[in-house]
């Protein structure tokens, strides 16, 4: 059922408003008076077609907890937590007077991305720019050039080796033959998990023979297993049963028939649509996730957009969509887009393109705009560091299209909390400096001025 706006509290003269214990100057009680709140209550109530059943949560809450969560790094429980206890929370989402409860479940967060989509997620983005130019962040014309650059957005899965992906895809299988009531002839319950451990010593000891022979049996081990599952599969009565079943078989036999140099190779039993990515960094060789396509204000470093790109595209193939995604979410073409050398190839007219090492046709002004390209790789740092984007916990490839999102969100988030933060202590140095000026200085004293002559 669509979700009702919430009925005016009355005032309750033996509790105190919120408005009454926090500071007014605090920067997240200025930055919720700069978002449109009445938007998200309007147009997140189109993902509720249905007219029956319980009336779903306030936008407003839950639109308040995806930028709390994002702006400081937190998880669904941490952040519905934090709530209860921080009045600069409460006040941000909303709330009147001061709550002693959470407002709602944690899973409820899960629910509501999956119900509002990557459209809803870009929604909040839009916002978060919106609230930047009222704040003074950025300008009308900021998102007019950009830098455009591509990073890694790694899954929060285990390190993919052989012997772990056999060993959890024959625990898997035996996990859905019980369920099913299946009796198979052997589980390898005993043999393989230490074969799974010993393998991995002998990887240690570079012993390679050796821990190549124990693949191979562990890797029969999870192929018996699969056929013997396989071929009991007709006396499952429960159709959603068997698809699991079916989907999970069909998993195991990709796994089981992948060659090391095979391309698109599953390095997740959980997330098939993992990737394997080199991106040239000597302290990682290979990570594993998806790219994101991140676009930032050339001036300020304001996040203008991010998108998931599943596959591992060549950078210079994403160009276009990341421009695109930029125009929609600020209402403004980029006339300049600046990248790194990854981006030659690209095939964009609508806006110049200016590619790091390029000498034709530059003048100093865009030489100098040029070597600003570089700025946006702190930016990903923090978002890194600061947020939630090193490693996504949001399952399948609309997890990390929202997950991507949202981590622009927070960035945003944060750099406009720093600006209000900082604008507020410029305005305190001013009003002491006046102050100061306005109390006259005290001259000598009768008796220390100097005498007549």
């Amino acid at each position: 059922m669509k979700p009702k706006s919430r009925a005016p509290e009355q005032d309750d003269l033996l509790r105190p408003r919120l408005t009454a214990m926090i500071d007014m100057r605090h920067e997240l009680v200025r930055l919720e008076a700069l978002i449109d709140w009445a938007f998200f209550e309007r147009e997140w109530a189109g993902f509720f077609p249905s007219h029956t059943g319980r009336p779903a949560t306030s936008p407003r809450i839950v639109a308040g907890l995806l930028y709390l969560q994002h702006a400081y790094g937190l998880s669904d429980e941490a952040v519905v937590a934090r709530w209860v206890e921080n009045p600069y929370y409460q006040h941000f989402c909303g709330e009147t007077f001061f709550q002693h409860r959470p407002p709602i479940d944690p899973s409820s967060l899960t629910r509501w991305r999956g119900r509002i989509g990557e459209e809803g997620v870009e929604w909040l983005l839009t916002k978060t720019i919106e609230a930047g130019r009222e704040a003074g962040v950025i300008r009308e014309r900021s998102a007019e050039a950009v830098i455009v650059d591509t990073t890694v957005m790694e899954k929060a899965i285990a390190h993919p080796t052989d012997a772990r992906l056999y060993e959890k895809a024959r625990l898997r299988l035996v996990k859905l033959a019980r369920e099913a009531e299946l009796a198979l002839r052997q589980s390898y319950a005993r043999l393989a998990p230490r074969l799974a451990g010993q393998v991995g010593r002998y990887a240690h000891a570079r012993q390679f023979k050796r821990m190549r022979k124990g693949l191979r049996r562990l890797k029969g081990y999870t192929g018996r297993v699969m056929r013997d599952l396989q071929r009991q599969l007709d006396a499952v009565t429960d159709t959603a049963l068997r698809e699991r079943i079916e989907g999970e078989i069909a998993l195991a036999d990709r796994l089981l028939r992948q060659k090391p140099k095979d391309k698109g190779k599953l390095y997740a039993l959980h997330e098939p649509e993992v990737d394997c990515i080199s991106k040239g960094k000597a302290r990682v060789r290979y990570e594993f996730g998806t790219k994101v396509s991140v676009a930032t204000t050339h001036r300020e470093g304001f996040v203008v957009g991010m998108r998931a790109m599943p596959g591992n595209p060549y950078d210079g193939h994403t160009l276009r969509e990341a421009l695109e995604q930029v125009e929609i979410l600020t209402e403004t073409r980029p006339r300049r887009a600046f990248g790194d050398r990854g981006y030659r190839g690209h095939g964009v007219e609508t806006a110049d393109v200016y590619i790091s090492g390029q000498r034709r046709g530059m003048t100093p002004a865009l030489r100098r705009d040029l070597r600003r390209r570089s700025a946006i790789e702190p930016a990903i740092g923090h978002m890194k560091t600061d947020g939630r984007f090193a490693r996504c916990p949001l399952k399948g490839s609309l997890g990390n299209a929202l997950h991507a999102v949202l981590c622009g969100c927070g960035h945003n988030i944060r750099l406009i909390l720093a600006h209000l933060r900082a604008l507020m202590a410029e305005i305190l140095r001013v009003i002491l400096n006046a102050i100061a000026a306005l109390i006259p200085t005290e001259g000598p004293s009768e008796t220390q001025r100097p005498l007549p002559a």
